[in-house]
C-alpha cells in the first residue's frame, strides 16, 4: 500500500522538478528504481477485458515504469481502455508502496494506433504531401486521441533517411531527403507534444541512427556509414527533432555501425546524442534490443552482461518488457559490474517525465468522454485531406485523367481494387494485429485466449476504391469488377475475367501494389525486406493482359516501398501512386481519377528503374549516379525511373523571376531566394516549388544537389504568386576534413524547380569570409 502518512516532497507539486526528483529516488529500493526501468505488456494484465488484480499483484508489486501498448496490442475500444488504464493506475497509486504511476506508451506512425482511432495515411503518403502543417495537424488528433484514454507515450516518429526500398520499413520513413525528414519530423513532434507537458504526449525520434542504411536493405543488418556522412546526412533529422523540437525520447536503431550494436554504443548513444546534439530526453530501446545484444549480435555472454553494455550506452528503459533490466541487472549491480549511479541517473530522466507529464496529479481520464474524440467527423476530413494530398500524379500522357464520370463503362480489376485492408501500412489497426492474431479474413475468426474474435469488423468506416469509384460516376455508368489475381501467389485464373471486362469497357483502371504488414503474405512493413521491386506476384502480367487488350487503361498503385515498373511506365498512359492512403484512401484516389481534387502530391524517395540501381538518389556526390566514363549501365539507364520531388498536375505552372539576394554574403549572414509561380493552365492546382543548392568548389565533395527549401502553394487559374525563402548561411555548412561543421568561402549554385530534376531557374551567390566553424548539427 502507498504511504499516505505524510506528504512527502514528491508528491507536493509546488516543488521544483529537482526536488520532487530527488526526494522520490531517495526512498526508491534498487528493485524499485529498476522497475521503473522497464514496461510491462498490456495484454499480461488483463483477463476478461478488465485489469486483474491477481496479476497485478503479482507482476507490479515493486510498480513499473511503462506500461506497453494497450492500443496496439488489445482490441479494447476507447473507453474501455480508458477504464483499464484508470484501474492500473489506481492499484499503482493505492497498492504500491510509493504510489508511482505508469507511463502508457503506443504506437502512431500514422495515427493513433488502436481501436476506432482515425487511420491517416502511412509515413511515406504523408512526406508526399509535402505539407508539414498537415503533420502536425494530424499528430494534434492522436495526442488528443491517446491522451483520452490516458496514454502518454509514443514510439514516433521514424526519422530514418531511407536510400534503399528493398527495406520493408521504407514505408515508415518520410523518404531520402534529411532536410525534407526533419521538416516532417518537426512537425510531427510539435502536434504530438503540444504545448503543455500535462496534455501532450511524449514523442520517439526512431531510429537512432542509420537504421534504414541496412545492409542488402535487410531488417537489423548492419549500416556501413563513414562518420561524414552520418553527421551530414542520417543525424540530420534527430537535430532538428531535438533543437527545434524538443523531442522528449529517442529509440535506439537495432543495427551495428562499424562492429558495435547502436543499442550498446556509448560514443552514439551518450557522446553524439546528449554530447553533440544535445539530448535531455529519455532513451527507450527498442522492442528487445537489450537481450539481441547477446541472442543477436553476440557481444554479450548473459541477459547481464548485456544490460551492462545497453546501460552504459546510454538506454534508459528497457522495452516492451522488463527483462535484462531485472534480476540481471541487479546482479550486475550487487557483484559491482555496473555503478549505481548510472541507474540512478536513468531513473531519474524516468520519473522526470512522469512528474512533467502530471501523471502524479492526473493519473486518471474520463472513461465515458473517450469515444467522443475518436474518429470524428474533423479528424476524417483531416484525412481525407492528407489522403488527396499525398497522391502522386506520375504519369498523364495525352490527359488521360481525369476521367468523366459520365463515361458509358468501366472496369475495375486488380486485387486492390476493393479491399479496405489493403488501405492499410504496417503500424495501423486492426492490420498490425495479424502479428498476434493471424491474417485478416472477412468471416474468419481468429483465436485469442479470451474467445474469438473477427478482426475484419475492426476497421473504422473505409470504402475500397471500387466502392468510391462507384459513388463517383453517373447512374448510367456500368461498372465491371475483377480481381484478377491476389497481392502474392501464381494463380492466373482471374486473368480471363478481368481480359473480359476490360473488353467491354471504354476504360481499365487497374489497382495493384503490395500487402503491408508484419506476417507472411505480406509484401511490404516491418521485417518484410524484398530483393525485387517490381509488383508482387503476378500482378505485373495482369497489367500486361490488360493493356493488350489495346483499350484505355489507368493503373493506380497502393504501395509501401517504391516499385520498379519500366514496362508499366513505357506503355501505360496514366499512373498514380497512392501509397497506403487509410481510412479516407478508397475516396481520395476516386477524387483524383475522375477530376474533382487536382493532385499536387510529389515523391520524397527515387523510384529505381530497376533494382540492380540501388542505391539511386538524388542527392549523390559529383563521382555517384553515374558510371565513368560511360555514365549508364550496360543497356541500362543510371537515371531514376522516377525523381525525387516528381509529381504532376492537371493544370500548368511557370516560374519566372527569380531574385537571389544579396549577391555576396558574409558567415553570419542571410540568403533571400524568391520567385514567382503562375498557373497558366484552366484549373486550380497546387504545385510544389522547390529550392535546391549546389557547393560549386570546397575542401571536400558535396552533393550535386541539396534541398534547401520547399512551399506547396495552391493557385487558381492565371494566379500568380511570389514564393520566398530566407536561408542563413550556416545552412550551408558542412563537415570539413577535420570533422569541423564550417562555412566556407565560394560560390553557391542556386536551382528552382518542380523536381530535383526539373529545374526551371538557376542563379547563384558568393559567400565571402574566410572558411568559419559554426555550432555543430
Amino acid at each position: 500500500m502507498a504511504d499516505q502518512s505524510a506528504q512527502p516532497c514528491y508528491r507536493d507539486a509546488t516543488q521544483s522538478l529537482d526536488s520532487r526528483v530527488g526526494d522520490l529516488l531517495s526512498r526508491m529500493t534498487l528493485d524499485e528504481k529498476l522497475a521503473q526501468l522497464g514496461g510491462v505488456w498490456s495484454t499480461s494484465l488483463l483477463e476478461n477485458g478488465s485489469l486483474s488484480e491477481v496479476r497485478a499483484r503479482e507482476k507490479l508489486a515493486n510498480g513499473t515504469g511503462h506500461m506497453t501498448r494497450i492500443g496496439g496490442a488489445t482490441i479494447l475500444r476507447p473507453a474501455e481502455s480508458a477504464r483499464f488504464v484508470n484501474a492500473l493506475q489506481k492499484f499503482l497509486i493505492e497498492e504500491t508502496r510509493l504510489g508511482i504511476p505508469a507511463i502508457i506508451h503506443e504506437e502512431s506512425c500514422a495515427g493513433y494506433l488502436a481501436r476506432d482511432a482515425t487511420c491517416f495515411p502511412q509515413a511515406i503518403g504523408l512526406a508526399s504531401t509535402w505539407e508539414p502543417r498537415l503533420v502536425e495537424a494530424m499528430t494534434t488528433v492522436i495526442r488528443t486521441q491517446m491522451r483520452a484514454v490516458g496514454a502518454h507515450h509514443s514510439l514516433a516518429p521514424v526519422l530514418d533517411v531511407a536510400r534503399d526500398p528493398r527495406w520493408g520499413r521504407t514505408e515508415e520513413t518520410f523518404g531520402e531527403d534529411p532536410y525534407l525528414i526533419s521538416r516532417m519530423g518537426v512537425a510531427y513532434v510539435r502536434g504530438l507534444q503540444g504545448s503543455n507537458w500535462t496534455q501532450g504526449v511524449v514523442a520517439t525520434g526512431k531510429h537512432f541512427v542509420g537504421y534504414g542504411a541496412s545492409e542488402g536493405g535487410m531488417n537489423w543488418a548492419p549500416a556501413h556509414i563513414p562518420r561524414r556522412e552520418l553527421f551530414e546526412v542520417y543525424l540530420v533529422p534527430f537535430a532538428a527533432a531535438i533543437k527545434e523540437a524538443n523531442v522528449a525520447s529517442i529509440m535506439n536503431a537495432y543495427s551495428e555501425i562499424d562492429g558495435v550494436p547502436v543499442g550498446a554504443s556509448k560514443e552514439l548513444l551518450t557522446d553524439v546524442l546528449r554530447g553533440t546534439l544535445g539530448f535531455d530526453g529519455v532513451v527507450v530501446s527498442d522492442y528487445f534490443t537489450v537481450p539481441t545484444l547477446m541472442n543477436y549480435h553476440r557481444i554479450a555472454s548473459d541477459e547481464g552482461e548485456a544490460a551492462c553494455w545497453a546501460l552504459a550506452a546510454g538506454i534508459d528503459v528497457e522495452l516492451p518488457s522488463l527483462q535484462c533490466y531485472g534480476a540481471p541487472l541487479r546482479c550486475a549491480i550487487e557483484t559491482g559490474k555496473v555503478a549505481i549511479t548510472l541507474v540512478d541517473a536513468a531513473v531519474s530522466r524516468v520519473l522526470r517525465m512522469k512528474f512533467q507529464l502530471g501523471l502524479f496529479e492526473r493519473p486518471y481520464v474520463d472513461a465515458d468522454a473517450a469515444p467522443g474524440v475518436f474518429d470524428t467527423a474533423e479528424q476524417r476530413a483531416l484525412a481525407h485531406e492528407a489522403a488527396q494530398k499525398s497522391i502522386v500524379l506520375l504519369k498523364n500522357d495525352g490527359n488521360v485523367l481525369p476521367l468523366a464520370k459520365a463515361v458509358s463503362s468501366i472496369a475495375v480489376v486488380g486485387p486492390s481494387a476493393d479491399s479496405i485492408r489493403l488501405l492499410q501500412g504496417d503500424y495501423h489497426y486492426p492490420s498490425h494485429l495479424e502479428m498476434m492474431l493471424g491474417e485478416i479474413k472477412d468471416g474468419d475468426l481468429s483465436p485469442r485466449p479470451d474467445g474469438s474474435v473477427n478482426l475484419a469488423q475492426h476497421f473504422v468506416p473505409m470504402v475500397s476504391v471500387l466502392e468510391g469509384i462507384k459513388r463517383k460516376v453517373s447512374a448510367r455508368t456500368t461498372i465491371r469488377h475483377a480481381t484478377g489475381c491476389d497481392v502474392l501467389g501464381a494463380s492466373t485464373e482471374g486473368f480471363a475475367a478481368a481480359v473480359t471486362a476490360a473488353h467491354q469497357s471504354d476504360v481499365t483502371i487497374v489497382v495493384v501494389g503490395d500487402r503491408s504488414g508484419l506476417v507472411d503474405g505480406c509484401t511490404s512493413g516491418e521485417s518484410i525486406d524484398r530483393a525485387d521491386l517490381g509488383l508482387p506476384g503476378v500482378q505485373q502480367a495482369l497489367v500486361e493482359s490488360i493493356v493488350a487488350t489495346g483499350r484505355p487503361v489507368v493503373v493506380v498503385l497502393i504501395n509501401g516501398r517504391p516499385l520498379a515498373l519500366p514496362w508499366i511506365v513505357e506503355r501505360v498512359p496514366a499512373i498514380i501512386e497512392a501509397w497506403l492512403p487509410g481510412e479516407e484512401g478508397g475516396t481520395a484516389i476516386a477524387d483524383v481519377l475522375f477530376g474533382d481534387y487536382n493532385p499536387g502530391g510529389r515523391l520524397p524517395i527515387s523510384v529505381p528503374a530497376t533494382v540492380g540501381q540501388v542505391p539511386v538518389y538524388y542527392n549523390h556526390k559529383p563521382s555517384g549516379g553515374r558510371s565513368n566514363w560511360k555514365g549508364d549501365y550496360v543497356g541500362v539507364s543510371s537515371k531514376p525511373l522516377f525523381p525525387f520531388g516528381h509529381g504532376l498536375s492537371f493544370t500548368r505552372f511557370e516560374y519566372a523571376n527569380l531574385r537571389v539576394a544579396p549577391s555576396q554574403v558574409d558567415a553570419a549572414g542571410t540568403v533571400q531566394v524568391e520567385v514567382e509561380v503562375t498557373n497558366v493552365g484552366d484549373r486550380g492546382g497546387e504545385e510544389v516549388v522547390q529550392l535546391y543548392v549546389n557547393d560549386v568548389v570546397a575542401s571536400v565533395t558535396r552533393p550535386v544537389k541539396e534541398l534547401k527549401g520547399f512551399e506547396r502553394v495552391a493557385l487558381d487559374p492565371g494566379e500568380s504568386r511570389n514564393v520566398c525563402f530566407n536561408l542563413p548561411v550556416s545552412a550551408f555548412a558542412f563537415y570539413d576534413r577535420d570533422m569541423r561543421l564550417v562555412v566556407e568561402p565560394g560560390t553557391t549554385s542556386v536551382m528552382v524547380g518542380s523536381s530535383s530534376e526539373n529545374i526551371h531557374l538557376t542563379g547563384q551567390f558568393e559567400i565571402i569570409c574566410e572558411a568559419q566553424v559554426v555550432r555543430p548539427i
